[in-house]
């Protein structure tokens, strides 16, 4: 019986608008209606993976999806921002906005590389190789000689030193996988304001938190069991004093 080794292969992208674009393009969406929740969801298993295959991403990724995660927690607040009109502001338009601008530059960029081929077909020069083999017999080393000098060695020299400091200092990004997840934490509130009965406190939900991460993880899952009407908070006596509640 043979051994089989398979090994997973992620499609490579220009950026992180290319990969949004993907997914869009992938599951048919409205780009004028964007399912937050789902390309986030996409976005962040991608970065993981890629992770996992020791894939290095651009900081462009790493900004983009901090982008997603705010936007998703904007859209889970109860109280939406407004304009100066009083009309309430989508948070995904920036967002939406910059895809359009990235796939209009991307069309004409495509056009752009189909007329290049196409004047390439049209216009091709059958003495390209006999011109390039005369000027390179032309340059010598003797020729090189004369035209070396000090100056340009420590100049050559000097690019040399610049390119292995910056190796050296180039930023790394990690993508961690956290030992909890949305699910799971969400799952979670909601049985602690259940068991609790009558009104858990706001902070008493907080108690189980590992670290700051672990509390924005809780606190996401808060506002989304309110906005699905899971839960509801309320003022109670008291500056900052807040009461959580089962609606069933």
């Amino acid at each position: 019986m043979s051994n089989k080794t398979y090994e997973i292969k992620l499609p490579q992208f220009e950026g992180p608008f290319d990969l949004l674009l993907f997914f869009i393009e992938r599951d048919e969406l409205d780009i004028y209606d964007i399912p937050i929740f789902q390309i986030t969801k996409d976005f962040l298993d991608y970065l993981h993976q890629a992770s996992l295959l020791n894939i290095e991403l651009a900081s462009e990724f790493i900004v983009v999806a901090a982008t997603l995660m705010r936007i998703k927690a904007k859209m889970l607040l109860p109280r939406k921002e407004l304009d100066a009109e009083g009309n309430e502001i989508d948070p995904r338009d920036e967002l939406v906005n910059k895809l359009l601008e990235y796939k209009r530059y991307k069309e004409v960029q495509d056009e752009m590389r189909k007329l290049e081929d196409s004047r390439a077909g049209k216009f091709e020069r059958g003495n390209a190789p006999t011109e390039l083999k005369i000027l390179s017999e032309s340059l010598t080393g003797e020729a090189e000689l004369h035209t070396l000098t000090l100056f340009k060695l420590l100049k050559a020299f000097e690019k040399v030193m610049v390119r292995f400091e910056e190796d050296k200092n180039r930023p790394t990004h990690q993508v961690i996988q956290y030992a909890y997840t949305m699910d799971g934490t969400r799952e979670l509130v909601l049985n602690k304001v259940r068991t609790a009965g009558a009104n858990i406190s706001f902070t008493d939900l907080f108690n189980h938190c590992e670290n700051r991460i672990h509390a924005i993880f809780t606190f996401l899952s808060m506002l989304e069991l309110i906005q699905q009407n899971l839960i509801s908070i309320n003022l109670g006596e008291g500056a900052n004093n807040f009461w959580v509640s089962s609606m069933n």
